[in-house]
């Protein structure tokens, strides 16, 4: 029995500013017909315009959550509200027009490879266009205009006639997020966005997430498993281990301690030193680019 919606509220995040909330989850269960429970009593709230990040072991239940959260896992029990609408017990019809709240960026990209890239972008927007127009793939002027503009800010707009199976991981990434963010979304889910892509292309890609939700000034659930990206592009840092919240705080908070209660016993020292290092590396290049004004 799924529980009643919370109501909005002010809350104060581990970031240490005030904001109103986005979304909540209000022990949030996800138990399988084989036993397994993949999520036990959670609670979260996100507030409007963090980047939160999910962090833990393989089957910790990172995955679940964020499929749970947009219904493509039907969880078992609790409360699942964003911005005051109860997710948990729409119609599917109803739950279809949420759905364009959320928008989803996968890991393994899930574009159609023998389209074209505006044509995956533009799909973003089927939720919005009568069955004959998505038939004949004939969107509004201004979905295609909006369009050009996201593959122009994610640098990709020379190449919006190519096909998707012609482009690279990251340029097939980068699609995603704007297919995700055509929907003209509140709410981001990402999903191992880099678990497919080198390292350089792994931080250019949470760089642009980051980046683009400050922009627009969207909240984000990221999961991931590389402990190092989350702590460099994360505002805050949420630890799972089998299915429960384990640590809920900011990035600084990871110490080897906290991090071999989330994963086990590791040599975490070394991994919390490269953060360091690289964080200020990265400092110094903005304040580089500020410098010149680029």
């Amino acid at each position: 029995m799924f529980a009643a919606c919370l109501p909005t509220r002010i809350i104060t995040n581990h970031c240490f500013f005030a904001s109103l909330t986005m979304l909540s989850l209000d022990k949030l269960t996800k138990q399988y017909k084989t036993g397994d429970l993949a999520l036990n009593d959670i609670y979260l709230e996100i507030p409007d315009g963090q980047v939160m990040a999910l962090i833990g072991p393989s089957g910790a239940g990172k995955s679940t959550l964020i499929r749970c959260v947009n219904r493509l896992v039907e969880p078992t029990s609790g409360s699942i509200c964003l911005n005051e609408t109860e997710l948990s017990s729409l119609s599917q019809g109803e739950l279809r027009r949420a759905r364009r709240r959320m928008g989803m960026i996968f890991q393994e990209y899930a574009l159609v490879e023998r389209l074209s890239v505006m044509e995956n972008v533009l799909s973003g927007r089927l939720g919005y266009v009568s069955f004959w127009r998505s038939y004949f793939r004939n969107f509004p002027q201004t979905d295609v205009d909006e369009a050009y503009r996201l593959l122009a800010r994610v640098g990709l707009d020379h190449m919006a006639d190519k096909r998707a199976d012609e482009l690279s991981g990251g340029q097939r990434q980068r699609v995603g997020i704007c297919r995700a963010l055509i929907q003209n979304p509140e709410l981001l889910l990402v999903d191992e966005p880099t678990a497919s892509l080198d390292p350089k292309t792994s931080r250019q890609i949470m760089r642009l997430i980051c980046e683009l939700c400050k922009e627009r000034k969207l909240s984000a659930i990221i999961n991931i498993h590389d402990v190092f990206l989350a702590q460099m592009f994360a505002e805050r840092i949420v630890g799972l281990q089998l299915g429960e919240i384990v640590y809920d705080g900011p990035p600084d908070g990871l110490t080897p301690d906290v991090l071999t209660t989330i994963y086990g016993e590791e040599d975490w020292e070394s991994t919390i030193e490269k953060v360091k290092e690289e964080d200020f590396e990265e400092k110094r290049k903005d304040s580089t680019s500020l410098a010149s004004g680029k």
